[in-house]
């Protein structure tokens, strides 16, 4: 049991020492984030791709349904257009 101690202590002196540690003081300064000048331009290329790629896979999405669509109206099938197309269940 007093191998367990030991590393145990030192653990503990270590999670108390981390207050008082002179780093903490870094963490609420800008100079910690090292914001630049390209920073706001970073920021918003990330915001418009997690913004616009949901309109772009909306215009995917919606050309390939109208490709079947139109497919479906002049009588070419590319495979299973729609549920329908299987058998009917049989009945008892």
């Amino acid at each position: 049991m007093k191998r367990l101690e030991l590393p145990l202590a030192l653990a503990m002196a270590a999670v108390l020492a981390l207050p008082a540690a002179p780093v903490h003081a870094s963490v609420n300064s800008y100079r910690f984030l090292h914001v630049t000048i390209d920073t706001p331009w970073h920021i918003f290329l990330f915001l418009m791709m997690g913004i616009f790629a949901p309109f772009i896979l909306m215009v995917v999405l919606m050309w390939r349904n109208s490709a079947r669509k139109r497919d479906l109206a002049s009588g070419k099938s590319r495979g299973p257009a729609t549920p329908s197309s299987s058998p009917p269940p049989p009945q008892a």
